[in-house]
């Protein structure tokens, strides 16, 4: 009997750490603090991202997200401060090797106190408990080695680089492309 392979996230966790919690947007609450994620300089610098956008297209954006069933997108919630300071997603299926892409954003309010290495290891622990994938895929530019360790601590590894994918502020930063198999992240448990 062939194993299904496809990936339902129809259902969207609320998943509580020691720092975070990962939950579907309330996107009423959340969306001031979204913008400002998304119009943050270290944000838009990490991420390849211009700072021209249409804040009535992202709020739409994010008011479909809950209902998406091929992807998670989740607002990391600082549990001290009670208030959204990023997002993670598992976006991207790919059926050949049975993976998806991670990523994660974290703005201004949530840097520096380890949010987002938890909200790392959270989402990467809820996808392979929850699913039957077989790795997680993700991309970090070359200019940003504190998400590149936070990934090599929840197990990631170097799978390629792109050269010269970005260009910024007239230079051309590779891209590290990474990999958490399945097999080696049951060797962290």
């Amino acid at each position: 009997m062939e194993m299904n392979r496809m990936i339902d996230f129809s259902n969207k966790p609320t998943i509580t750490g020691e720092k975070v919690i990962l939950r579907p947007f309330m996107v009423e609450a959340d969306f001031p603090y979204l913008v400002e994620c998304l119009k943050d300089p270290e944000v838009l610098k990490l991420t390849g991202s211009d700072s021209g956008f249409d804040q009535e297209e992202v709020l739409k954006w994010y008011q479909t997200r809950n209902g998406q069933t091929d992807r998670l997108d989740l607002a990391i919630v600082d549990k001290q401060e009670n208030h959204l300071v990023g997002e993670v997603v598992v976006n991207l299926y790919e059926e050949a090797d049975h993976s998806m892409n991670f990523r994660i954003l974290i703005g201004p309010r949530g840097r520096n106190r380890g949010l987002g290495t938890e909200a790392t290891r959270l989402t990467v622990d809820y996808v392979f408990a929850n699913t039957n994938l077989n790795q997680l895929t993700l991309s970090v530019f070359a200019f940003n080695p504190r998400a590149k360790k936070v990934y090599e601590k929840t197990g990631f590894v170097l799978d390629s680089i792109d050269k010269d994918d970005l260009q910024y502020e007239g230079e051309w930063i590779d891209a590290i492309n990474m990999k958490l198999t399945r097999e080696a992240w049951q060797g962290t448990k």
